[in-house]
Order: structure tokens, then C-alpha cells, then sequence
């Protein structure tokens, strides 16, 4: 984000596209209900009538996987009207000419049929984000990055806020906030396979030399080649370039697509290793399990989508078996070659990070104690954090231009057809959080919210197949078919159903296309073909639903048995090492 969250709320105009902060990030939703309280305008790109469609000044309902012919026709209304700050063009971009002979196609009438968005409309909300003063934000998340042309759209994005003057200035940019808590930290600390901590790529020789004097190797244990994306692992596998896999904190057989094919994958590694704090459907395909502490139980740092640093403190010791991660990776580090004896988190954050990332420098536990957080870049003791970047209009470029990317727009992967006439998109479930494999053990949670979850379905779609309000249904594809419950939901558009991945029975990953991007290698969770059908027999339709769930329940907690057994101690408190209820 080139701003912060709490910066939103003194935004002239937010534009949200592809985001649906209600449900993703409430916290983030009350800034920006505070920024409208304020005289700010809200402007909604989305399929959806989401939440803060509601409180928005215009709602523009595109059609399911156009963004990039959207964002396109978005930058040509506000050339073509005459909304566009030449002098920041001039001044701090590089390759408008070349952007422009792309970008200039798309203009609002020609896209009208395939966006859905009128030309009068697509050109107000340009005049509504161009002119905001004094400053405008174009926040996205999932809804663009889980698409095809994901990076594309990213670029066009950025593309918009610098021909509009939108950037550069306090509280205004771009702000791509985050699928998760601490995917901005693990990014931070270099779990990407191009970089170390900081950003700083491994192609580079005078970065490995700078790494391998530090962790005190040889330069040339150090290798400039780019490692492999998670979401390739079941290919690579099956193309025998993976043997072994180390997985910690992530549940892929929940959260990757076609995820029956990915089981069978998995399951032809010569090692599968597993740290987690539950027993997970990926746990149960591991040969061996590490039960590492929850949130609660360890201490350390992450940062928020604004790249704000913030420390956290442990409330519990580790009960059983359980090892904080750094310890676990440390006492394996030094097992295989490489010694590694930190006595705490703080010794890691000081030498793994502050020591060799200057952007980092400036941000002491002492001073994340004190400040509560800050926003790097904070290249020292003094400096007080970056709420905005690029300010001036000054890029992260040698020459301190920004580029102008610009690429014509492509249909998704797979199209509804006669078979499969429905478009299946992903979202999120605010009662639950990620996987599920946490808030799925909370009794209190899944009172509001069980198995086997929901389809939100338009009511004329629901209406053509007989569906009715609660009924338990088929959702099929060229994958899979799972059992769901039909939400009859207005807000949604007509030919769209909308699911979350955190089910264990009504998984919706077991549909969902394995189709990734060949930049960033993301799936295209928000776009696959589909099809819903009503269980005639509603009775043994919620008989079947039930016995699996507890099936499926059982086969986990069966197995955290077996596999770790419980203390005297743990078998008084009513808690297996796992510390779970399931």
C-alpha cells in the first residue's frame, strides 16, 4: 500500500474494486464508513452488491471476469475526458505513448457489452476518481488478484492512479490490502521464491554475497536460481522435479484448487512434512506432523497490508509437544549443517532483518513496545515511519519514473457452457477465518456458521431449479460435485454462485480450476464453470450432510490421536496436544 488504513479515512474518494472489506477486513470497513462520515465519495467495482455498495456514491456492477477490459475503458474515459494530469504524466512516468496505443481501444461504448457497464456511467465514476480532492485511493484485493490476468490488471491499476495524479501525495495511491493476516510480513521476510528479506532478489551476486557473509556460508551455497511457487507443487510433482515437501501453516487441500487431484498428487512425494497447531486434511496426507504453538502461545512480530511492523506478545505457554516455529526451523537447520542458536525472537528480528534490510532498520522491539507500530521504511532509531510512499512523485526506479504498463484484455480460462452454464467465484465467510482449521474447532463460531456451508444463488437462478431458501444441493463442475445449502441471495448477479473454500464437506475447491497465471503463478479461484442442481430427497440429503461432517471429524481428531496421544495433565483439562474441541 502506498498509504495506511487509518489514511483512508482522509481520502477525498475511495475507489474499491474487486474488494469486499465487509467480509475480508472489518476493521478496514469502519475506515472507510468513517471516511464517507467525512465527506469522502465511495466508489464499487464488483459482480456483487456487496456491503459498502450500499454506502457508495456509484456501483458499478461488471460483469465477472472483465477487470482488465473494465480498468482499460476506465484510464480511456479519463484521457478521452480530459481528467488526466499531463504534467505528473510528464514529469514522473515513463511510457505513456506505448500505454496509451493499447489503452486507447477501449473506449466505454465499444466495452459496454462485454464490462456491462454503461459508457455514462464508466465515464462519471473516471470524472468522480480523477477529480477527488485532495486525494483519491484505488483499493483492491482478491477479486483481482485470483483472476487471470492478474498482474495485468495490478499494472493497469497503477497505471491510473499515476495518470491521474493520484499518487504521490499523502493518503492516496494504491492499496492491494491482503488475503491474510501477515502475508505482508511473510513477503517482508522473503518467503518468495525470487527473494530474500527486504526484497532483495537472489539473482543478485552482491545480495547472496551480502546473505552468505551474514549467515557465515560460502557465497556459492547460496543459489541465484528462482525456486518453484506453491501453487506448481502438484505439477512439479507429478513431473518428478519435487520430492519432498515441507508445508507449515497452510492447509492446501482446503485452499488450492481441484483439490482431489492435488491429494493424489501430494501423495506420490517420497516426504510430506506438516508443521501445524490442528489436525488438517493436509495433515492427514503428511508422513510426519510437527505441532508448532497457535497465536496465543508465542511472541514476535508481523505486519499489516499498510507495511506497518507491530509486536505482539505470547499469552500462554506451549502445552505438549508444541515448539514455537523459529525453534522447530532452527533445531532442523542445525540438524542438517547449518547452525542456527537464537534464544529468542528478537535476536531473529535484529540480525535476520534489521541487520540486513535498511528499510527495516529503525524498527526496535523497544520501539514497536513504545510506538505500538511503524510503517517501513523506517531506516533508523529517529525516523518516525513512512505512512506514504512515493511522495513527490518519486519512484522506487533509478531514474525515479514510474513505468506504464499496459495489456489488452483475454476471456478467462474456462467459459460457462451448456454442461456447466454457471460462473463459480470464490469469496470469503466473515464468520470464519481462512481454512477454517482454527475458527472450525470454536463451538461458539460454528453455531453461526456450519457445515456444510453455502451457495449464494440469484433468486432467478435459484428459481429456473426449483431451489428453495436452505435446501441442500448439488454444485458440480468438470472437477468435482459437493454437497451445499442454497442461500437465495439478491445481491448476487444473475448467472453467478458464490462460495467460500472453508467448508470441509461443501469444499468448493474440490471444483474450482487449476489455472494459474504465468507471472505470479495465482489461481484463478474467481472464475470457473459450473453447475447447481436440488437433492430432491431433502431428508436424506441432511442425513448424508451430517454423517460425513462427523466423519470427517472423527477422521481428525482419530488421527491427532493416534498420532500424539495425550498427557494426565492435558486428559484433566479436556484438551488433546493439538489444544482443539473437534
Amino acid at each position: 500500500m502506498s498509504c495506511s488504513i487509518p489514511g483512508l479515512e482522509d481520502a477525498g474518494c475511495l475507489f474499491l474494486f474487486g474488494y469486499n472489506p465487509n467480509t475480508s477486513h472489518p476493521v478496514v470497513a469502519r475506515r472507510i464508513v468513517k471516511a464517507k462520515e467525512k465527506g469522502a465519495r465511495i466508489i464499487v467495482g464488483d459482480p456483487r452488491f456487496i456491503e459498502t455498495a450500499r454506502i457508495a456514491n456509484i456501483y458499478l456492477p461488471l460483469n465477472n471476469g472483465t477487470n482488465l477490459a473494465f480498468l482499460n475503458t476506465f484510464a480511456n474515459a479519463i484521457v478521452t475526458e480530459g481528467l488526466h494530469d499531463q504534467q505528473f504524466i510528464d514529469n514522473h512516468t515513463v511510457g505513456f505513448d506505448d500505454w496509451w496505443k493499447i489503452v486507447e481501444q477501449y473506449t466505454p461504448e465499444r466495452t459496454e457489452a462485454v464490462t456491462g457497464i454503461a459508457p455514462q456511467l464508466m465515464r462519471e465514476a473516471a470524472r468522480m476518481y480523477a477529480t477527488a480532492k485532495p486525494s483519491a485511493v484505488l483499493c483492491w484485493g482478491m477479486g483481482v488478484t485470483q483472476q487471470k490476468q492478474n498482474v495485468e490488471s495490478v499494472h493497469a491499476i497503477a497505471a491510473i492512479a499515476c495518470i491521474s495524479g493520484q499518487i504521490g501525495k499523502p493518503n492516496s495511491g494504491v492499496a492491494p490490502v491482503r488475503g491474510q493476516n501477515n502475508v505482508q510480513g511473510s513477503c517482508d521476510t522473503g518467503c518468495l521464491p525470487h527473494i530474500f528479506p527486504g526484497y532483495q532478489p537472489i539473482t543478485s551476486l552482491e545480495a547472496r554475497e551480502k546473505f552468505a557473509k551474514a549467515w557465515s556460508v560460502p557465497v556459492e551455497k547460496l543459489s541465484g536460481h528462482v525456486g518453484y511457487k506453491v501453487s506448481n507443487i502438484g505439477s512439479l510433482i507429478e513431473e518428478g522435479k519435487v520430492h519432498a515437501f515441507y508445508n507449515m501453516g497452510e492447509d492446501p487441500l482446503q485452499t488450492e484448487p481441484d483439490t482431489n487431484k492435488l491429494e493424489r498428487q501430494l501423495r506420490q512425494l517420497d516426504i510430506f512434512i506438516c508443521q501445524d497447531i490442528f489436525m488438517t486434511q493436509t495433515c492427514l496426507a503428511a508422513d510426519v506432523i510437527l505441532p508448532a504453538t497457535s497465536w496465543g502461545e508465542h511472541e514476535g512480530t508481523f505486519s499489516a497490508s499498510d507495511r506497518r511492523f507491530q509486536r505482539f506478545s505470547a499469552a500462554l505457554p506451549p502445552k505438549g509437544e508444541c515448539r514455537h516455529d523459529w525453534d522447530i526451523i532452527q533445531d532442523l537447520s542445525t540438524r542438517m549443517g547449518h547452525p542456527m542458536s537464537y534464544q529468542n525472537t528478537e535476536e531473529i528480528w535484529d540480525n535476520e532483518m534489521r541487520a540486513l534490510w535498511e528499510r527495516a532498520y529503525g524498527a526496535s522491539y523497544e520501539r514497536l513496545e513504545g510506538l505500538g507500530s511503524l510503517q517501513w521504511p523506517v531506516p533508523s532509531l529517529d525516523h518516525p515511519g513512512t505512512p506514504d510512499l512515493h511522495l513527490g512523485g518519486n519512484f522506487n526506479k533509478p531514474d525515479g519514473r514510474a513505468r506504464l504498463y499496459a495489456s489488452d484484455f483475454e476471456q478467462p480460462t474456462e467459459m460457462p457452457c451448456e454442461q456447466y452454464p454457471l460462473i463459480l467465484c470464490t469469496v470469503r465467510e466473515v464468520g470464519h477465518y481462512s481454512c477454517r482449521s482454527m475458527t472450525g474447532n470454536c463451538r461458539a463460531l460454528s453455531k453461526l456458521a456450519e457445515e456444510p456451508g453455502y451457495a449464494h444463488v440469484n433468486p432467478v437462478d435459484a428459481g429456473r431449479r426449483g431451489i428453495k431458501q436452505d435446501d441442500l444441493i448439488w454444485v458440480f463442475s468438470r472437477r468435482g460435485k459437493i454437497i451445499t445449502r442454497a442461500e437465495i441471495d439478491s445481491r448476487v448477479n444473475e448467472g453467478t454462485i458464490y462460495m467460500t473454500y472453508q467448508w470441509w464437506i461443501g469444499k468448493c475447491n474440490e471444483l474450482t480450476i487449476h489455472a494459474v497465471d504465468d507471472k505470479a503463478a495465482t489461481p484463478e479461484d474467481k472464475y470457473s464453470a459450473c453447475q447447481i442442481e436440488v437433492i430432491d430427497d431433502q431428508v436424506w440429503a441432511e442425513r448424508y450432510a451430517m454423517e460425513s461432517y462427523m466423519k470427517m471429524k472423527e477422521l481428525l481428531a482419530g488421527e491427532a490421536a493416534a498420532q500424539f496421544g495425550s498427557t494426565a495433565a492435558q486428559k484433566d483439562s479436556g484438551l488433546n496436544s493439538f489444544g482443539g474441541s473437534a
